[in-house]
């Protein structure tokens, strides 16, 4: 007997239905076809335990399961339950006669138990798409699929459950999340808040225009001075994500097993954090079978590198594309995925290896050459897609003894982000994908950043007297450009130059000696 049942597979951060025909006949022999990997083809014994620890048995008959499209490789184990719902309707142990309405996946235990599975939310969206009823998954990801609307999910702990559904109509459990409700509800929740940092306005101010117009940014300063502390704020000042942001940024974490089995939808910017001993690979995305990467993990958010010259070269420059284009395509042999990788860069780095280079008090104790050897660990070419270059000082004792917080919170800091990214929103609403004035191309950047007589005699001044790179002239323009948005200003005054020049450390001839 012919029955099918489907599944999916996830291919990037989209799916693709899987269609699973199994086929009873006379013999003996389990076949199974259609380009499975090592993990789907040891399904059989997992399948084989499960059925006889739940009271049923592997029908003694010749089985040959199809997984077609054929040319699309099946990996992992989330088929088991797909393949195993097959096997006891194809052989008259459950009936069929509403299998085809439903997307079946989930991994069995030996035991029967259905363990959890990675891509549960963009197989909802295709299943939904695609005009299934319901999506019968394990019970640890059914919250995750159940934020798309249109689709009966059901969420289960063991096979048991899904052939008493089928076989004696006993009903199942409907996961219901009110999607706008709970994205709503999370949207200002944040753990860190900019009024528990001690002094250091003139870095709030740096990373207030960062957020305001999507600019990256370093931050050089000796250790203990807050770098860390202050990168971790950066995310409650920016725009809340917009609920197409949220299923965007949902749907990266469903695919990379990342998401916890009690969440459903992330309304908050992530903040990604990776060790310096990071790989390429890891960075990026890729591997036999390719993930998102932490570039990818990051979209809609904050990539944090601390200590920038302690990561491999290597690593350093596949972070040059992604900057640009906001996406990353991982190519093999036989396919490509594309993953998305629209993220804010904040790094952080000690000024030279001891630490101390420029510190008001304590002396370095580096040789000569050694500072500038340290920075050149940074390429141009990175370092030209970072636009502030900023200074951390160390806390003064006074600061940091005041007992009262007078600093402003992350909430009063991020109304003025969001207005500054209304005006840009309506600036470059004609300009397909361009958000934020950190994108803006040679062409934009003439038109729309256009200075007086006295903001060029300063510009040419700054470019002279501090020995600024040419490539430092496009960065200021367009983070004075941010500063005058901040400022609720249609046009760039001196005032706005001059502190986006400051903004420009690592460009200064002479800094590093």
């Amino acid at each position: 007997m012919l029955i099918k049942t489907f599944g999916s597979a996830v291919v990037g951060v989209e799916s693709i239905t899987i269609t699973v025909e199994v086929n009873t006949d006379i013999g003996i022999k389990f076949f199974m076809v259609g380009l499975p990997d090592n993990a789907v083809k040891e399904s059989q014994h997992r399948i084989t335990s499960a059925l006889k620890n739940v009271g049923y048995k592997m029908p003694g008959k010749k089985i040959v399961v199809n997984m077609a499209p054929a040319d699309i490789k099946k990996e992992g184990s989330a088929y088991d339950l797909t393949i195993a719902a097959g096997i006891l309707a194809s052989s008259g142990q459950m009936k069929s006669n509403r299998i085809e309405d439903y997307i079946i996946m989930g991994e069995l235990s030996l035991d029967g138990g259905v363990q959890s599975i990675k891509g549960a939310l963009p197989i909802a969206i295709q299943a939904r798409k695609e005009g299934f009823k319901g999506f019968i998954l394990p019970k640890n990801n059914a919250r995750e699929a159940a934020i798309v609307d249109g689709l009966e999910v059901y969420g289960i702990e063991n096979i048991s459950e899904l052939i008493n559904f089928f076989n004696k109509e006993i009903p199942l459990q409907k996961t219901v999340v009110d999607t706008r409700k709970e994205f709503y509800q999370n949207l200002s929740e944040v753990d860190f808040d900019f009024v528990d940092v001690k002094g250091q306005e003139n870095i709030k101010r740096a990373l207030e225009i960062a957020a305001a117009g999507g600019h990256n940014v370093i931050l050089i300063g000796p250790p203990g001075a807050g770098k860390t502390m202050l990168a971790k704020r950066l995310p409650t000042i920016l725009p809340p994500l917009s609920l197409h942001e949220a299923l965007e940024t949902t749907k990266i974490h469903s695919v990379s097993g990342k998401l916890a089995s009690d969440s459903s939808l992330i309304s908050i910017r992530p903040f990604r954090s990776p060790h310096h001993t990071i790989s390429d690979v890891a960075l990026v995305g890729g591997g036999g079978f390719p993930q998102p990467g932490e570039i990818s993990l990051a979209h809609n958010g904050v990539l944090f590198l601390d200590e920038l010259p302690e990561f491999k070269r290597t690593v350093l420059e596949v972070l040059r594309q992604p900057l640009e284009e906001r996406k990353v395509t991982v190519s093999r042999a036989k396919f490509s995925v594309e993953y998305p990788a629209s993220f804010m860069l904040v790094a952080s780095m000690n000024p030279c290896p001891c630490g101390f280079y420029n510190h008001p008090e304590k002396d370095c104790v580096c040789s000569p050459g050694v500072v500038q050897k340290y920075l050149s660990k940074i390429s141009g070419p990175l370092l030209d897609r970072i636009d502030l270059h900023v200074e951390v000082t160390p806390v003064s004792f006074n600061e940091l003894s005041k007992s009262v917080q007078n600093g402003e919170t992350s909430s009063t800091i991020r109304n003025r982000v969001v207005n500054a990214r209304e005006i840009q929103e309506k600036r470059f609403e004609k300009s397909k994908g361009i958000y934020a004035n950190a994108q803006m191309s040679s062409k934009q950047l003439r038109e729309i950043c256009v200075v007086d007589d006295a903001g060029n005699a300063l510009l040419k001044s700054a470019m002279d007297k501090l020995g600024l790179s040419a490539r430092a002239y496009d960065r200021i323009l367009k983070v004075a450009r941010t500063i005058a948005d901040l400022d609720n200003s249609s046009d760039i005054k001196t005032s706005h130059l001059a502190e986006a020049i400051q903004y420009r450390s690592l460009d200064k001839e002479g800094w590093a000696g």
